[in-house]
């Protein structure tokens, strides 16, 4: 199996909260695009909160969405072997260098993990940033298809939570 590099993070200097994924899925590598599986309710739940519901076409005004709420997108492993796309087989993770990121841009002061794998791996690598109380965390039910006992309803309770301060602010 070949090593899977992920994207480039989605962020602007205004990005007050990240979103990490673990490692893009074989349709968004594929597509080179984050959360690009139809059945993923990652931008679906995105539009609810910031778009009245509806769902940008055009990659680049998802991506542009987010920023424009101070929301940057990125993942916690740079680069892995993975059989499909199923978190349960990534392996040989290498991470992303989150001091570099969070030095370059300080006003990022929320980390929200979209699933478990995404902050298990995040907390194998940075044990000293977890411990920082300028950041505040939260692990979040993953958007992906796989996690089917979470309908979206329900994943937009969550999440609604923790995005609250951008969502009341738009």
């Amino acid at each position: 199996m070949e090593r899977l590099i992920g994207f480039a993070p989605s962020i602007d200097e205004n990005c007050t909260t990240i979103i990490l994924g673990s490692m893009p899925s074989v349709k968004s590598l594929e597509q080179q695009q984050y959360y690009a599986h139809p059945q993923n309710r990652f931008w679906k739940l995105m539009a609810i909160f910031f778009n009245e519901g509806i769902i940008p076409t055009i990659y680049q005004e998802r991506l542009e969405l987010l920023r424009k709420n101070h929301i940057a997108l990125w993942d916690s492993i740079d680069s892995c072997i993975r059989e499909g796309s199923l978190d349960s087989a990534i392996c040989d993770e290498v991470p992303n260098d989150f001091k570099v990121l969070f030095a370059k841009y300080p006003k990022i002061k929320t980390i929200c993990f979209n699933g478990g794998k995404s902050f298990q791996c995040f907390k194998k690598y940075n044990k000293d940033i977890l411990k920082d109380k300028t950041y505040t965390f939260y692990t979040l039910p993953s958007t992906s298809p796989a996690n089917a006992k979470f309908r979206l309803p329900m994943l937009q309770e969550v999440w609604q939570q923790a995005l609250a301060r951008h969502i009341n602010n738009k």
